[in-house]
């Protein structure tokens, strides 16, 4: 493994850790770092250290280690059971609330083993239960992968949810992102039911004229049309759905989230993992995206290409309960391998906007969606 303890007891909780990583069969990918986890503070540490401790530690030694460029896990127990858990990496921290279970440690080394962010593996451990209830009974496909969404651990330090926003279909099935009017018009006028215009730059009277053109085209044709990030815009506008990123998301305050949904509009969140997935999930969102599943060259994306191993994870513990959309890197070509791990929904940029017959290609890709209603 790339993950191993360094602590007395290292032996018994490394072979629980291998058990563990075993039990996630079948699982291809592996961490490129080395991880060392230490249940105790060593005399000095550095990059590939995570120390797991049981008490919060002072700011300044989280400083200091942060600065040698060490991972800090402080978790606190608490009377009723629960466990606060804060981790501090160079770029941010987290902190999430869960249950204890005494695979705790192994089930993180597992994670970070099988190539997980600290912050994403911290959710998939928290989320283990040693009595196997985390997981599906019999599983061939997923092992024992945690895919109950009961047992995952809670974001903390969210504005306070709005209520749920309005429901969105469970399928809404092929969606291209395109980037103005034109290409809105054009689309809707070919029955594509749902589409997102993503108008990133502009001057503000440019960018209202976009999405006015855009939401009167989607009422024209009964196309359910995102705004992605204006969403003042498209609330004065009166579109169907506004699309919002994750960090644009959360710089919203508890005023502008209220309303939000008070208006009555769609809310699609992206996600990029775990730890973002669990922060959509707690306002209730319309639909979640996920991504990006492939290499895209559409935008810069904060994480590494998601694959389809994980995209399969990640619906098998959110579509129960969510609207999913598989987002980056998508086309033709690989739409069927998307769907196939449970998600309702693929976004589209180049598969459309660089086709040479625009009509053709939206006939082809909807063809895989028929084929599987």
């Amino acid at each position: 493994m790339r993950a191993i303890f360094v602590s007395a007891d290292a032996p018994a909780r490394q072979r629980r850790a291998e058990q563990i990583s075993q039990a996630l069969a079948p699982w291809q990918a592996h961490s490129e770092a080395s991880w060392r986890l230490h249940l105790q503070v060593p005399p000095s540490v550095g990059p590939g250290d995570l120390l797991c401790l049981r008490a919060a530690p002072a700011k300044a030694d989280v400083a200091n280690w942060l600065a040698a460029g060490a991972v800090v896990l402080a978790s606190v127990r608490a009377s009723d059971g629960k466990v606060c858990d804060t981790l501090h990496t160079a770029e941010r921290a987290y902190r999430l609330e869960g249950t204890h279970d005494d695979d705790f440690e192994p089930a993180l080394a597992a994670f970070l083993d099988a190539g997980f962010a600290p912050h994403d593996a911290l959710c998939l451990a928290r989320a283990w239960r040693g009595d196997g209830s985390h997981a599906e009974a019999q599983s061939d496909a997923f092992g024992a992968w945690p895919v109950r969404l009961a047992c995952f651990p809670r974001v903390l330090d969210l504005q306070p949810t709005p209520g749920p926003f309005a429901p969105a279909p469970r399928a809404l099935g092929l969606y291209p992102v395109v980037p103005d009017a034109d290409w809105i018009e054009r689309l809707a006028a070919l029955d594509v039911a749902t589409l997102q215009l993503r108008a990133k730059t502009g001057e503000p009277a440019y960018l209202n004229a976009q999405i006015q053109r855009a939401v009167t085209a989607g009422r024209a044709h009964g196309t359910r049309l995102f705004i992605n990030d204006h969403w003042r815009l498209a609330l004065a506008a009166g579109a169907y759905g506004v699309h919002l990123g994750q960090e644009d998301f959360q710089r919203l305050d508890a005023a502008e989230l209220a309303e939000l949904q008070r208006s009555g509009v769609r809310l699609g969140i992206s996600t990029h993992g775990y730890y973002e997935m669990l922060v959509a999930w707690h306002f209730s969102p319309s639909y979640i995206a996920m991504g990006a599943v492939f290499p895209t060259t559409t935008k810069v994306m904060p994480t590494a290409p998601q694959g389809l191993a994980k995209l399969a994870r990640y619906a098998r513990l959110m579509a129960p309960h969510v609207p999913l959309v598989a987002i980056g890197g998508v086309n033709e070509e690989n739409l069927d391998q998307v769907l196939a791990t449970g998600v309702g929904s693929a976004a589209v940029v180049r598969a459309v906007t660089e086709a040479g017959d625009l009509a053709a290609a939206v006939t082809e890709l909807q063809a895989h969606f028929r084929a599987r209603s």
